[in-house]
């Protein structure tokens, strides 16, 4: 019997478009968890090239790839410039 050799499912593989990326970060947006945001947004970062945005940010790929795993919640710094360098603007509203 043969086996079947499967790959982690990873959210960057079906973010094709800008209207993809803007959903899912709204859908994680109302989760509330900075973890995950954090995670949401180095998808995106993978779907469009990590080496661009280390490039726009001035932060260095390896430290965009451990502060965007969302194993953790990175610095707001952090989070700030990357959410600018992706071309994405946080908007409040009332709850």
């Amino acid at each position: 019997m043969s086996k079947i050799k499967t790959r982690p499912f990873d959210v960057a593989n079906y973010l094709l478009d800008e209207q993809d990326m803007v959903e899912y970060l709204r859908q994680v947006v109302e989760d509330n968890d900075p973890a995950e945001l954090a995670g949401a947004l180095g998808a995106i970062a993978r779907a469009r090239g990590m080496a661009q945005l280390a490039k726009d940010t001035g932060l260095s790929r390896e430290s965009l790839y451990k502060s965007l795993s969302g194993e953790r919640a990175p610095s707001s710094d952090t989070l700030f410039k990357v959410i600018r360098a992706l071309g994405f603007k946080l908007k409040v509203e009332p709850a």
